[in-house]
């Protein structure tokens, strides 16, 4: 019985230090950092440092490509399309079962949502991976 009560006592526990906030709008990741959205309803993630006054120390997450290219005087160097694991989710209609990857040159790769099984939606800057090289696209 007291067994029972310390496995539970634990895993609440470790429920809520999991649920518990970071306390600012970026977290670290394995690769990069967490940021918040432009509006706030999800987050995107941040690769590398843009160098200070480029295109890229300008994008924020939640951006549309229309917003990118105004920002970066113009369209992207290379794209890429790809689905997503979410695309294979039974009853799944969020706007991230496909990605579009586009390059920069001298600046790095950028990531949207590609929308959903259905062509609807998507558009949403997710990634900025701020990298010189061109092995960003995959």
């Amino acid at each position: 019985m007291k067994t029972t009560h310390v496995v539970l006592a634990s895993a609440a526990a470790l429920l809520l230090s999991a649920c518990a906030s970071t306390g600012g709008e970026q977290a670290a990741t394995p690769r990069g950092v967490e940021t918040k959205s432009v509006d706030g309803t999800f987050t995107g993630e941040v690769i590398g440092k843009a160098a200070p006054g480029s295109g890229f120390a300008k994008l924020r997450i939640g951006m549309t490509p229309a917003q990118v290219q105004e920002i970066m005087d113009g369209a992207p160097d290379r794209n890429h399309s790809f689905e997503s694991g979410k695309r294979w989710i039974p009853f799944y209609y969020g706007n991230d079962s496909q990605r579009l990857q586009v390059l920069y040159r001298r600046e790095g790769c950028l990531t949207f949502t590609g929308g959903n099984v259905f062509g609807g939606g998507g558009n949403e800057l997710v990634r900025i991976t701020a990298t010189p090289r061109e092995d960003c696209l995959s």
